[in-house]
C-alpha cells in the first residue's frame, strides 16, 4: 500500500502538537509523516493498519508510531459521528530532533533514542504502563511551557522501561513507494475494503490497479512486503475479530459473513493470524469483559 505524506501541522507556540481528535477518520488514508505519533484511544472501534501489522483496534488501545512509518485506523463504517461524547482518541506529533538535534545523543538518554528507534516498526503499549502513559498525555494537554516537555520525556522514559509492549510491523518491513504510486495503491486499498466478503479473482484486483495480474502480484508484494491474498486474510480475520466481539451470531456464521467459503479454511486463517482459534478468542474476550 503506498501510503500518502501527510503534513502534520501544529501551533507556533508549541514545539510539538498535541490535541484531542473529536471525530473518526480525521486522517482516514494510509499516510505517514515524519513525526513521531503517539496515539491513545479513547471510544470507537476499526481496522489497525500500521506498516505490514494489521488488526483490531478498540477503545484503551495506545500506539507509538515512529517518524516515517506508514499506518491507518479505519474505523468501522457503523460508528457514527456525535460531538456530545467523549473525543475518539488523544494525539501527539513530535520530530525527534525537536528538542534539539544533539539531545539523543546524549547518554542519559539512550534509553530514548532506542524507544524512537523500536517506534520505526510501530509500539503498541498495554498494561499498566498504557494507563500510566494516558495519564501523562492529558496533563500534556493541561499544561503549559517546558512542562510540556518533561512529561512528554516521561512518558517516553516509562515506554522504554515497560515489558508491556509489542512491535506491530515485521522486521523486513521497508517503505519502498514512489510519489506516482499514490493513486493506484489507494485504488487496491479502497476497493478490497469494499470488496473483501466477496471472492476478489486476481484479474479482478490487478484490472483496478491497471496492471496486468502477474505484474500486479510483483508490484503489490515489492510494495507491502506481503501477497495480496495475504492482505485480504488479514482484512477478513480482523471484520471476523469484530463479529466475534459484538455480534450475537455463531461461530460458523462469522465465517461467512467475513468473506470466508468454508469453515476449515476460516479456521486455519483466523488461528494462523491472531494465534487463536475463533472460539477461542470470542471466549477471551467474553471472559475478560465479564471480569474487568
Amino acid at each position: 500500500m503506498k501510503p500518502e505524506l501527510l503534513k502534520v501541522t501544529s501551533a507556533t507556540t508549541h514545539s510539538f502538537s498535541a490535541r484531542h481528535h473529536n471525530k473518526p477518520n480525521i486522517n482516514n488514508r494510509w499516510h505517514y509523516h515524519a513525526e513521531v505519533e503517539l496515539i491513545h484511544f479513547h471510544r470507537g472501534s476499526g481496522t489497525q493498519f500500521v506498516g505490514d501489522s494489521i488488526k483490531r483496534f478498540s477503545p484503551g488501545d495506545m500506539v507509538l508510531v515512529g517518524s516515517n512509518l506508514p499506518h491507518y485506523w479505519k474505523y468501522d463504517d457503523e460508528h457514527q459521528f456525535t460531538a456530545d461524547e467523549q473525543p475518539y482518541s488523544t494525539v501527539v506529533h513530535f520530530f525527534e530532533n525537536f528538542w534539539g538535534d544533539n539531545f539523543l545523543n546524549l547518554p542519559e538518554n539512550k534509553s530514548i533514542k532506542h524507544t524512537l528507534e523500536t517506534a520505526k516498526r510501530g509500539l503498541q503499549i498495554t498494561g499498566d504502563t498504557m494507563e500510566k502513559v494516558a495519564v501523562y498525555l492529558q496533563q500534556i494537554l493541561n499544561n503549559e511551557g517546558p512542562r510540556r516537555i518533561l512529561l512528554l520525556i516521561e512518558a517516553l522514559i516509562l515506554i522504554g522501561r515497560c515489558t508491556e509492549k509489542n512491535q506491530l510491523a515485521s522486521f523486513g518491513f521497508m517503505q519502498n513507494f514512489e510519489e506516482a504510486d499514490k493513486d493506484r495503491i489507494n485504488l487496491i486499498f479502497d476497493y478490497s475494503f469494499a470488496n473483501f466478503k466477496n471472492k476478489i479473482i486476481l484479474e479482478e484486483i490487478a484490472s483496478v490497479a491497471s496492471l496486468s495480474p502477474n505484474s500486479f502480484c510483483r508490484y503489490f508484494k515489492s510494495k507491502t512486503q506481503k501477497t495480496y491474498s495475504r492482505f485480504i486474510t488479514e482484512i477478513r480475520v480482523g471484520h471476523a475479530c469484530k463479529l466475534l466481539i459484538n455480534d450475537p451470531i455463531n461461530v460458523k456464521q462469522v465465517c461467512y459473513e467475513s468473506g470466508f467459503n468454508n469453515f476449515s479454511s476460516f479456521h486455519t486463517a483466523f488461528k494462523n493470524v491472531t494465534g487463536k482459534t475463533p472460539l477461542s478468542y470470542q471466549q477471551r474476550f467474553l471472559f475478560q469483559a465479564t471480569n474487568s
